[in-house]
């Protein structure tokens, strides 16, 4: 797999070529990853598994015209091909007056924020073998487990570059290390399954793989001999597995492509107090050994941290120079890169803030009520701001986690239930968008 230094030198190179074939600007972006992964399944070695990938993206512009195309093929007859194929589709594309690379003195400088993304440990297919085992015997273990999915380790790295003729010229690498456990508990038609896991950018940073084998078998054996609820209106409990979902949705209808499109139900809202005073929603870009840690955005703009929600309100958009451009706002460092195609946007390592309440405090004077810790289906729709998914979990009786329920659905609306939720106490950083238990009283719930 080719290194950051690399990776930079084939994109100023593609850049170059660009502007020799006639674009006016141009940028490029290098992705290369390496992993390594193990698989058992019942004590025994299912699988062994090692990928790598390289890709290389170029956008140019001519005029207000623009194309971007990506290739797999680092060679330098590769790369010129694609630079002239590049700006031949972009002297057919139709005008964009919002296109463009982002101004100069938008762009990240300095050093950064060292943010400490690989460990530069490579473990053996031995050592991930026995972490993969020591999950899944772990999960077997735990009483009700009656078969299983399997347990798995692995380890990979990643590269990004991105140059643009603005100047920008920049280069990273990451890495990570996963831990995880699938097992099936009960029999015949009761069977249920369930499972978890961890990832981490160091692998001194992941738990016991024992333990989240556990935390598998526990989830599975108490989703055992399910009943449904009866329907009506009841306080909800999202258990964190599952309550990044809904602070998700509010990313999505924050996001300023969304807002030029009015595709987002927080148009004319952005001035109203959405949660409780109480709530902070926080961004932080540049935490150590994040998941999704960076010091500059897909477009090279400084990523800074910053309160999403403060007091109730939001900060505003989320911008890209698209967007920014085309709703005369200010760059935001929130522009994401795939290979190819234009700059999307996304937040880094966004949490929830902790309440005061622990969960038993949190639920404590729910007499009836319904503790969610699986949910499906895709019925959520950001123009409108309408919620309602199927969902699994636990029946809450007189402040207590009682019976499994399932094939039920939970229904609202995003701004009701951002006005309704209350957190606990008990975050915890450990998916790059993460979030404590939380409670949303008045939701609709459909069951038998």
């Amino acid at each position: 797999m080719i290194g950051p230094d690399t990776a930079l030198a084939r994109c100023q190179d593609l850049i170059q070529l660009a502007r020799k074939m006639g674009a006016d600007e141009a940028d490029a972006v290098a992705r290369a990853s390496a992993s390594e992964s193990v698989g058992v399944r019942l004590g025994a070695l299912e699988e062994v598994e090692r990928s790598e990938s390289e890709e290389i993206g170029l956008r140019v512009f001519v005029g207000r015209r623009s194309a971007s195309i990506s290739t797999s093929d680092f060679a330098p007859e590769g790369l010129k091909l694609l630079a002239e194929r590049a700006v031949e589709m972009a002297r057919l594309a139709p005008e964009d007056p919002y296109g463009g690379l982002a101004p100069a003195d938008a762009l990240f400088s300095g050093d950064g924020v060292d943010l400490d993304l690989h460990d530069g440990v490579d473990p053996s297919p031995e050592e991930l073998r026995e972490a993969a085992l020591a999950a899944e015997d772990a999960a077997r273990g735990v009483a009700g487990v009656t078969n299983s999915n399997g347990g798995s380790a692995s380890a990979s790295r990643s590269v990004f570059a991105l140059a643009a003729t603005n100047g920008f010229a920049r280069g990273y690498s990451g890495g990570s290390h996963t831990f995880s456990a699938s097992v099936v508990a009960g029999e015949g038609a009761d069977k249920q399954t369930d499972y978890a896991y961890r990832t981490q950018r160091h692998r001194s940073d992941l738990p016991d793989p024992a333990g989240i084998g556990q935390e598998a078998g526990e989830r599975a054996v108490r989703k055992v001999r399910p009943v449904s609820i009866p329907s009506g209106k009841m306080p909800v409990v999202f258990d964190p597995r599952v309550g990044g979902g809904i602070i998700g949705h509010l990313l999505g209808a924050m996001s300023a492509p969304s807002i030029a499109r009015k595709a987002s139900f927080l148009i004319g809202r952005e001035d109203e107090q959405l949660f409780d005073s109480a709530i902070r929603i926080a961004e932080d870009p540049q935490r150590l050994r994040g998941l999704r840690s960076r010091n500059y955005d897909g477009e090279g703009v400084a990523s800074v941290p910053r309160d999403l929600v403060s007091n109730g309100r939001i900060f505003g958009w989320l911008t890209n120079v698209a967007s920014a451009a085309q709703l005369d706002l200010s760059l935001t460092g929130h522009a994401s890169r795939g290979g190819g195609g234009s700059p999307g946007v996304a937040a880094g390592n966004i949490y929830l803030a902790a309440g005061e309440a622990s969960v038993a405090e949190l639920i404590a004077d729910i007499e009836d009520g319904l503790f969610v810790t699986d949910l499906f289906g895709q019925g959520v729709n950001l123009v409108t701001g309408d919620y309602s998914r199927g969902a699994s979990g636990l029946r809450i009786r007189h402040g207590e986690l009682a019976e499994p329920v399932a094939e039920i659905t939970i229904a609202g609306t995003l701004p009701e239930m951002f006005r309704a939720l209350v957190p606990a106490s008990d975050l915890e950083l450990v998916r790059g968008l993460d979030v404590p238990t939380f409670r949303i009283d008045g939701m609709f719930v459909a069951g038998q």
